[in-house]
């Protein structure tokens, strides 16, 4: 009974910390800070270390299945037609040269005995908020014409290809385990591809599944939510990566749902931002050790210029001819603003012993850092009345 009364405890300081958090947004619409922000916060001070009055062991259960939501929206939401462009070409280029950076500067700091596994810090480098920054940077109107082509893309490449790098690095036992992993997602796949296909137009089972989709059966969210339940069951059993699991059953998901893709997307957002992914930020912040960032303060300064200088400084050099040196800048500051991939990165590095909690703590800090600075730097920078006209190979956003 002890343990549902602290279960129930937890997820209700949770509850209370995932609704205000919307709230005060609302109430103070000029504090532009990030809904994230606003939730790891709240978890840090209904954690152990400030109030005490949640703890993260009886919500983990929840907190897996909101970053599995996670992943599962990402790959949901991905335009993968963005990478036969121009903009999603460059983009890649520009991750692949963040990725050398990152594993360079990390591997000096490994050497230096200041990061213990630097696959999972290396990776943090190269994220980009995507979900975070969409937000605001269409409300800024930065969205529009070339410039928002090439920010779409940049901030794309910066979700899935850590998301394809941290399924095949972490949470792998051995290199067998991994190419089970693999092959276990494309099974999934394929799964899903001929689920799809066996539904046809006006068959039963897809006037089955058009039915009851809305009001109370909700049958389309119900199976998403057996399909990440049923995944992360399974890889928890056979100790397989769930990450690129949920990832891909995303991406596939957008495909077999077709037409209804906008409609079960908004279910998506329900489900997940509206009751789980708050509950995985909030566990987050209830894990972060503030006793390690005040003993080294100096290491989150750290992390945050190598967050600018790795996945910021090559979108100066890889748009150099598409882009103006403003337009560079901005695209600069956008896609080395990190937060939700390094919280799931910190995670995952801690839960599996790669990662020391030293710099988990630092890590969250500066991408937390880079959420609050960096947009705020780009948007100020956007000069809307001035349009430059648009080039052959310019994508549209």
């Amino acid at each position: 009974m002890n343990d549902v009364g602290s279960a129930l405890d937890s997820l209700l300081a949770i509850a209370v910390v995932a609704a205000l958090a919307p709230l005060l947004l609302g109430l103070f619409p000029r504090v532009r800070v990030p809904q994230v922000v606003l939730l790891l916060a709240g978890g840090i001070v209904v954690g152990p270390q400030v109030l005490g009055v949640a703890a993260p062991a009886p919500v983990e259960p929840l907190a897996d299945l909101g970053l599995g939501f996670v992943f599962l929206l990402a790959g949901y939401e991905l335009d993968q037609r963005l990478y036969r462009q121009d903009a999603g070409r460059r983009a890649l280029l520009a991750w692949v040269v963040s990725l050398l950076l990152a594993l360079g500067a990390v591997g000096l700091l490994t050497s230096l005995g200041l990061v213990r596994a630097f696959v999972p810090v290396a990776l943090a480098m190269t994220t980009t908020a995507l979900g975070t920054l969409v937000p605001v940077l269409r409300e800024n109107g930065m969205l529009r014409g070339r410039l928002g082509g090439y920010l779409m893309a940049g901030g794309a490449a910066g979700e899935l290809f850590p998301i394809l790098a941290i399924a095949v690095f972490l949470g792998i036992a051995n290199r067998f385990v991994a190419l089970l992993s693999l092959a276990a997602v494309a099974v999934l796949a394929v799964l899903l591809a001929v689920a799809s296909r066996v539904m046809r137009p006006g068959g039963r089972l897809a006037r089955v599944f058009d039915e009851r989709q809305h009001e109370t059966s909700q049958i389309t969210l119900r199976f998403t939510v057996l399909l990440l339940v049923l995944l992360l069951a399974v890889t928890e059993r056979f100790h397989l990566d769930a990450v690129l699991g949920a990832f891909v059953a995303g991406m596939v998901l957008r495909r077999w749902a077709g037409p209804s893709a906008p409609v079960l997307e908004e279910k998506l957002d329900v489900a997940g931002h509206g009751f789980l992914i708050p509950i995985f930020f909030v566990y987050s912040g209830m894990t972060i050790d503030l006793h390690a960032i005040a003993q080294a303060p100096l290491r989150l300064v750290l992390f945050f210029g190598l967050m600018i200088a790795i996945r910021g400084l090559p979108a100066l050099l890889v748009y150099l001819g598409v882009l103006s040196l403003r337009e560079r800048i901005q695209t600069a500051l956008v896609t080395a603003t990190a937060l939700p991939l390094v919280v799931a990165l910190a995670q995952i590095g801690l839960r599996n012993g790669t990662m020391l909690p030293e710099n988990a703590a630092a890590l969250v800090g500066a991408a937390v850092l880079t959420v609050l600075v960096l947009p705020t730097l780009a948007v100020s920078m956007h000069r809307p009345a001035v349009e430059e006209s648009p080039r052959r190979d310019a994508p549209s956003p």
